[in-house]
């Protein structure tokens, strides 16, 4: 059961208190309070994706469509939250979603409680996502669609993470985004490797953000003083689609702001481990 909302912290409440973002513990998720609400937030869920394998690779992969739901709904029951928040690439498809694909989501979105809150992301690979996943449609959840440079959720921002912020999100306390399925390649003392999914978190470095005309007259790019915002990129839920090896020289960024735009950026992996700065991991 969820707790009385009145209980939770909300802005008037915490005074200067920055929001915390909390990564659930093994998990490619993370919680927190959006004014008097409890939010989930994930990225790069890639429905479709093994559907996409095959149209686009040639590869046959069984579809995993009903662990990926199995294991969001668990999240859910886990966390109770009164909001999801998907930061982008909900769906895999570019254009508009194909039989199997929009199949997985609306059974997806049908096993979510009526009480449940959704705020989608529109990444590079939503297409038209918001001309049929949207309130009236025989869904469990309401559903709201937003643009992909993103909106301010309380004192969070949220995009995906392939075009640049707006403006709204960028004046929050946190930016929190998807698109680049951050992973480490960690090497063992006998020289074998494996990859793994991480966080990146640190602050947004003005400096590719002060000559875009769009920026003018945010606080923290003329204010040597006031602190830039924390930004959260986070790890892709769907475990297939592979990733941004972010402590392997020579591989490029997914994102037009990074890693120009991440100061201080450290890599954490999904049990909590703190790896460092991410380029010495």
């Amino acid at each position: 059961m969820r707790d009385d909302p009145r209980s939770r912290p909300n802005a008037a409440e915490s005074g200067s208190r920055p929001p915390r973002v909390e990564p659930v513990p093994g998990e490619p998720a993370a919680t927190a309070a959006v004014g008097s609400e409890r939010a989930l937030f994930v990225a790069d869920y890639h429905a479709g994706y093994e559907a996409g394998l095959r149209y686009e690779r040639g590869v046959d992969v069984p579809s995993r469509a009903p662990d990926r739901r199995e294991r969001l709904l668990s999240l859910l029951e886990r966390t109770d939250p009164d909001r999801l928040v998907v930061c982008g690439d909900l769906m895999h498809s570019i254009g508009d979603p194909g039989g199997a694909e929009r199949g997985e989501l609306e059974v997806l979105f049908e096993s979510f409680g009526a009480d449940l809150a959704v705020t989608v992301v529109k990444g590079n690979h939503d297409g038209r996502i918001e001309t049929w996943l949207a309130d009236g449609d025989d869904i469990g959840a309401t559903v709201d669609v937003v643009p992909g440079e993103g909106v301010a959720l309380g004192d969070i921002g949220v995009c995906h993470g392939h075009t640049w912020p707006s403006r709204a999100a960028l004046e929050s306390d946190v930016l929190c985004l998807g698109h680049e399925h951050p992973c480490v390649r960690l090497e063992d003392e006998v020289g074998g490797s494996r990859v793994e999914r991480a966080w990146l978190r640190g602050r947004l470095d003005p400096e590719p953000f002060r000559d875009r005309p769009e920026y003018e007259g945010v606080s923290w790019l003329e204010d040597a003083d006031e602190s830039p915002p924390r930004v959260v990129v986070i790890p892709a839920f769907n475990d297939l689609v592979g990733g941004t090896w972010i402590n392997v020289t020579g591989q490029s960024f997914l994102s037009p702001f990074l890693p120009a735009g991440l100061a201080e950026g450290e890599a954490y992996l999904l049990d909590g481990t703190r790896l460092g700065p991410y380029g010495t991991v």
